[in-house]
């Protein structure tokens, strides 16, 4: 079996193949390790072999393996992405432990996030998360009004809006996928033209990486190729 380090090079190797092939910088694409399900030892392991940022769906998981974390290895200096679904009653300790997230869909969501930023901590790194195969079983807010949310959280001094997320619904080849980041590129692309100083779009997974690479992903978010299959038991 191999290790998460031989794991994260060769996705780092594959980033940089895609990056090739859409004759863009490799450097310009981050690779978030998504450490869900996975334990503390994990995902120091993944930060010994280079990985500083790291993505988590299920926030009472995520502040025990930050604590967990921050008691075995304080050297350690990681960036923590919340990627999962927000809840009205989680966003204090997402705002409290978190430097980015790529999951608002609405503006009571941000609000609250806003508000509940530490005075401390620089503005927490804001995506917005668009729902951009119109799926009824996915989150996300409505192409449409992206607009409107991004003006809402760009006005919010404890935030800073970086740019747009989406997790489209899964086909088949390489046309196929690009399809759907291709719109959340234009989208990208309509609110910058706006104004707003936009320089993020994280898109793509183990699946369908190379094709968000070729439509101009900043963030790629990895997981089972790097630590493997998940247990959900």
């Amino acid at each position: 079996m191999s290790s998460i380090s031989d794991n994260l090079q060769a996705v780092q190797n594959r980033i940089g193949i895609a990056a090739k092939k859409a004759g863009r910088d490799a450097s310009a694409i981050e690779l978030l390790a998504v450490s869900k399900t996975f334990g503390a030892d994990a995902v120091i392991e993944a930060a010994q072999a280079g990985q500083t940022a790291f993505g988590e769906n299920y926030l009472q998981e995520a502040l025990d393996k930050q604590l967990a974390i921050r008691t075995a290895r304080p050297d350690l200096l990681l960036k923590w992405h919340f990627i999962g679904p927000i809840q009205s009653n989680k966003t204090r300790p997402i705002a409290e432990h978190f430097d980015w997230v790529h999951s608002v869909e609405r503006e009571k969501i941000a609000q609250r996030l806003n508000e509940q930023r530490p005075e401390g901590l620089p503005p927490l790194n804001i995506c917005l998360q668009v729902n951009i195969s119109g799926e009824a079983s996915k989150s996300g807010v409505a192409p449409e009004q992206a607009g409107a949310l991004a003006r809402a959280v760009a006005s919010m001094s404890r935030l800073k809006l970086r740019g747009l997320m989406a997790i489209p619904e899964p086909a088949g080849d390489f046309e196929q996928q690009r399809e759907p980041f291709h719109r959340l590129r234009a989208l990208f692309d309509a609110l910058r033209s706006q104004g707003h100083a936009l320089d993020t779009l994280s898109m793509g997974m183990s699946a369908d990486l190379d094709a968000a690479i070729a439509e101009g992903a900043t963030i790629v978010r990895v997981g089972t190729a790097i630590f493997g299959k998940r247990d959900y038991t």
